[in-house]
């Protein structure tokens, strides 16, 4: 009998692919889950309904955000960052404006690195940061899908490798803890070192995807007029108050770890401050709300689907079964390994809590196999972190589409989740799998 994780997961890859909604897909790949699980449909609706307010704060969150963000384009600072860069773009319209498309990239990509440790504010930055921007990378014709792997790129890499910010939680606080509990003595060993062949995957498959998406891709610039407002009128006291809000909705987050009340402060300070009228609030926020309400749902109902898989109890049972195709090989080992890692991030949607799950299985199998301490940290920290990148339901993907598809000119499926798994899991795969037999 087919084990129910693969199932639910495999419905709910095919149903995306085939362009079904991703929350119905979702829901039937829980159900089809549930079901094979043998939890029959009354104890998978509930494993589903009860998992459900797991995505909740963090659907309030990204409405919350995408409020600030209309507030934000109603203050004149899209125009005003628009018109910069445009016209850097008419300075440079010999060489077709190359060297402000690479500017917008980098920007793109460092704030995205430094969203995970420097200033861990995570996917908050993106609603924000790259809907202003989204016009001028439409005038330079640039694909979309590559800003989307420059993202995912820089939301998933510096975790993965530096122990800083959310870094030293997955490093520290989660992968080094659990494969500890597991009976593993972890004195000595350097994390970054055990995962810096991983991350040079990473950057292998960011450099593939300045290749793949070399070639410029026409978007229609209407269609960003109609809900950026990049025609709106702007001054240096509307500036001002939209670069206070920022800051401060960026300091809230920080102090209290919370994007609803970060976000909240900031909508708030273009209120009082008049740029947005009083009587216009509630239009504004119905209409922030709505930009974000796709990403809100997806998260909710992706939360409902992991507490189904985790019901089912198969992540266990498809781990254990996979240790009878290794036959004490360490390559086909740390190969299914990895492999059953990639499958089960891609159905939670998360590493981080995809690590204590495989952790308690993968490190009794790793000693028995006869891997070294080093290699263990690096095999169960690479299966967590594969499959964040490519999978529907992960903020890592959900973060770049929230921002690039404000138009309904990115897909999410076909333009963030497939180009991310093919330029990232699948490196990751291969690197991942030679660190754990040199390490």
């Amino acid at each position: 009998m087919i084990n129910a994780v693969i199932a639910a997961v495999g419905i709910m890859l095919i149903l995306s692919l085939s362009r079904v909604h991703v929350v119905i897909a979702l829901i039937i790949g829980a159900l089809v889950g549930g079901l094979t699980g043998g939890l029959g449909i009354d104890a998978t609706l509930k494993a589903f309904n009860s998992g459900l307010g797991g995505g909740a704060t963090v659907a309030l969150s990204y409405a919350l955000l995408g409020a600030f963000a209309v507030a934000i384009a109603k203050s004149g600072m899209a125009h005003a960052l628009a018109d910069k860069a445009l016209a850097m773009v008419d300075r440079q319209h010999a060489s077709g404006g190359g060297q402000v498309k690479w500017l917008l990239i980098g920007l793109l990509g460092t704030v995205a690195i430094a969203s995970q440790n420097i200033l861990p504010i995570h996917i908050a930055f993106i609603p924000l940061l790259v809907p202003p921007l989204l016009y001028v990378l439409t005038k330079l014709q640039l694909d979309r899908r590559l800003i989307a792997c420059v993202m995912t790129f820089g939301l998933i890499t510096p975790y993965m490798f530096l122990p800083v910010g959310f870094g030293n939680i997955f490093l520290n606080e989660i992968l080094l803890a659990n494969v500890a509990r597991s009976g593993v003595d972890i004195s000595g060993i350097n994390v970054t070192h055990a995962m810096g062949i991983p991350a040079l995957g990473m950057v292998f498959g960011l450099a593939v995807a300045f290749f793949s998406y070399r070639k410029k891709r026409v978007y229609d610039l209407e269609k960003i007029e109609q809900v950026e407002q990049v025609a709106v009128q702007y001054n240096p006291l509307s500036l001002m108050v939209a670069g206070v809000a920022i800051v401060a909705a960026f300091m809230i987050q920080l102090l209290l770890d919370s994007m609803i009340i970060g976000a909240l402060v900031g909508f708030l300070i273009f209120s009082v401050s008049g740029i947005v009228k009083w009587r216009d609030t509630d239009d504004l926020f119905t209409e922030g709300m709505k930009m974000m309400a796709m990403i809100g749902f997806i998260m909710i109902a992706a939360s409902g689907f992991a507490e189904v898989m985790k019901a089912t109890g198969q992540v266990q049972t498809l781990v254990e079964s996979s240790a009878s195709w290794i036959n004490h090989s360490k390559g086909i080992g740390a190969l299914l390994m990895l492999l059953v890692g990639l499958l089960v991030t891609m159905g939670i949607g998360s590493s981080f809590s995809t690590v204590p799950i495989l952790a308690a299985i993968f490190v009794p199998l790793c000693v028995q196999l006869g891997f070294s301490p080093l290699a263990i940290v690096c095999i169960v920290g690479t299966a967590g972190a594969l499959g964040d990148a490519g999978s529907p339901a992960s903020d890592s993907t959900l973060g770049p589409t929230s921002g690039l598809n404000i138009d309904g000119q990115h897909h999410h499926i076909w333009d963030t989740v497939v180009p991310t798994f093919l330029h990232y899991n699948l490196p990751l795969l291969a690197f991942g799998w030679v660190a754990a037999m040199v390490l």
